[in-house]
C-alpha cells in the first residue's frame, strides 16, 4: 500500500479486540445500527485491505460516512488509535478509488478553495452580493430550493453571514506584567469568515498577560486535508506552518479552532519520516496549546464582569475527544459572575466534522437537528463552543428549528465578560 506504513497500521488494527465498547459512542452506528458503519466494522475492512484485498468503492463509502469525531477513542478499553487507522484508509482511498465525476469535481473545489485564505477572500464577493441583494433568502424558498443543486443548497445554508474582515496587529502587547509570548494560528476559514473570533482571542490573551504575535505569512494548518486523506497537501501546509511559527520566536502557539489544534499536535506523526522537518514538527506539536488549555494552565487574571445568562457548552469533538480538553472551557465559563452553565444531553457529534457537512449533508443534517433538539431542551439562552465548524453547523440546525438562540465562541464570551 503505497503512501502509508502498512506494518504500523497493521499493528494498530491488531490492537482492536472487537469488544463493541465503541458502538454506543459512534454517531453513525447510533443512526443506522450497521456494523460496517461502526469503528470496529471499519477496522475490520482496513484489516482486509492490509491483507491484500483492494479497497472497493462500496468499502470506501463506509469510511466516507465516518465523521472522524474520535468519540470511540476514549470509549475503547484497548486504547486503539482509531484516528490513525481511518486516516490511513482515506489515504488509500484517495490513491486507489476513482469517485464519480461530479463528486471528484466537488471535492477538488473544496480542497482547492478552503485551505487557501486568499481564494476564500475572493469567494466572499459573490456571497456578499447574494446577501446584499436578498438572493440568499430567495434560494431558501422551498420552490426555488427544490430546483437548486444539492451542493449549492448545502454550501449556502452553511455559509456564515459575510461581515468585514477584522485586521489583527502583528504584535499586541500584554496588559500589565507579561506572562509570556504566544503566537496565534489564525486559520484559513476562520481568518476570512470568523475574524471577529481571532480579534476576541487576541484581546483576551493580552488581558491575561500575554504578548500576542500574529505572523503575516501563515495560512492553513492542513487539518482539512489531513482528515480527508490528502496526505501530500497536508504535509505541504504543515511545513509552511512550522516555518512560520519557528521564525516567530514565541513560547507557545495558541489555536482557537478544535480541528486545527488536534492536527497541529499531531505534526510529529505527520512528518515523522521527514528528517528536515522532524525537529520542527516536534517543537510545534509540543508548544501548541488550545486557547482554553493555555488559560486553564496559567489561571485567569483579568476581572470578569457579571453576565446573567444561561449557557450550554458544546464539546467540539476534536477538542473533547481528540485533545481530551473538557474541564478547562467549563471552568473558564464558570468564572464569569452570574453565568449559569448547563449541559447538553446529546453528546454525539453535531455533524460538522471538517468537510463532512458538505460531502455528507443528509447525515450531517440529521445529527445537527438532533443536537438542536437537545440544546432547546436544555433551556439555554446561549450556546458556547470552540470550533467555527460547529458554530456554523449548529446555527444552521437552530435556524431549521426556528430558534433565536445565539451561538458564540468561548473567546467572544470571555472578551465580553472582561470588557463588561
Amino acid at each position: 500500500m503505497a503512501g502509508i506504513d502498512s506494518e504500523h497500521v497493521q499493528g494498530l488494527v491488531d490492537e482492536c479486540v472487537h469488544c463493541g465498547f465503541c458502538l454506543p459512542a459512534c454517531p453513525t452506528y447510533s443512526l443506522w445500527g450497521q456494523e460496517m458503519d461502526s469503528p470496529r466494522g471499519r477496522i475490520h475492512i482496513m484489516g482486509q485491505v492490509l491483507a491484500g484485498q483492494p479497497m472497493p468503492g462500496a468499502a470506501a463509502k463506509h469510511f466516507d460516512s465516518c465523521l472522524s469525531c474520535m468519540a470511540c477513542v476514549p470509549a475503547c478499553p484497548s486504547g486503539v488509535r482509531y484516528g490513525e487507522i481511518v486516516e490511513a484508509a482515506r489515504v488509500e482511498i484517495e490513491r486507489t478509488v476513482r469517485r464519480p465525476g461530479l463528486e471528484r469535481l466537488y471535492r477538488a473545489l473544496i480542497f482547492g478553495l478552503f485551505p487557501y485564505p486568499g481564494r476564500l477572500r475572493a469567494a466572499r464577493l459573490p456571497l456578499a452580493l447574494a446577501q446584499a441583494t436578498g438572493l440568499r433568502s430567495l434560494l431558501r424558498r422551498p420552490a426555488i430550493a427544490a430546483r437548486t443543486p444539492q451542493f449549492l443548497r448545502t454550501m449556502e445554508s452553511l455559509a456564515p453571514p459575510v461581515s468585514p474582515i477584522e485586521a489583527l496587529p502583528l504584535r499586541t502587547p500584554a496588559v500589565g506584567a507579561r506572562r509570556g509570548v504566544v503566537g496565534l494560528l489564525t486559520g484559513c476559514v476562520q481568518s476570512v469568515f470568523f475574524s471577529h473570533i481571532n480579534t476576541a482571542t487576541v484581546r483576551v490573551l493580552a488581558a491575561e498577560g500575554f504578548d500576542v504575535v500574529v505572523p503575516e505569512a501563515q495560512g492553513c494548518c492542513g487539518a482539512l486535508s489531513s482528515h480527508a486523506g490528502r496526505h501530500g497537501q497536508a504535509v505541504k501546509l504543515a511545513k509552511k506552518t512550522i516555518d512560520t511559527f519557528r521564525a516567530a520566536d514565541v513560547d507557545y502557539v495558541v489555536v482557537n479552532a478544535a480541528g486545527c489544534g488536534s492536527v497541529v499536535k499531531e505534526y510529529s506523526r505527520l512528518l515523522a519520516d521527514d528528517s528536515s522537518y522532524r525537529d520542527g514538527a516536534a517543537w510545534l506539536s509540543g508548544q501548541a496549546r488550545d486557547f482554553s488549555e493555555l488559560l486553564g494552565a496559567y489561571g485567569s487574571r483579568a476581572l470578569r464582569h457579571r453576565m446573567d445568562v444561561r449557557v450550554a457548552y458544546h464539546d467540539a469533538c476534536h477538542l473533547g475527544h481528540a485533545q481530551g480538553i473538557r474541564v478547562q472551557p467549563r471552568a473558564l465559563l464558570q468564572e464569569v459572575p452570574g453565568l449559569e452553565l448547563v449541559e447538553i444531553s446529546d453528546q454525539f457529534c453535531c455533524g460538522s466534522a471538517g468537510i463532512y457537512n458538505l460531502v455528507q449533508p443528509q447525515t450531517a443534517e440529521e445529527l445537527g437537528d438532533r443536537k438542536a433538539k437537545s440544546i432547546l431542551a436544555s433551556g439555554a439562552e446561549m450556546i458556547v463552543t470552540t470550533n467555527p465548524g460547529c458554530m456554523t453547523q449548529i446555527r444552521s440546525a437552530l435556524e431549521r428549528a426556528d430558534s433565536p438562540i445565539a451561538i458564540v465562541h468561548i473567546a467572544e464570551l470571555l472578551d465580553a465578560a472582561i470588557k463588561g
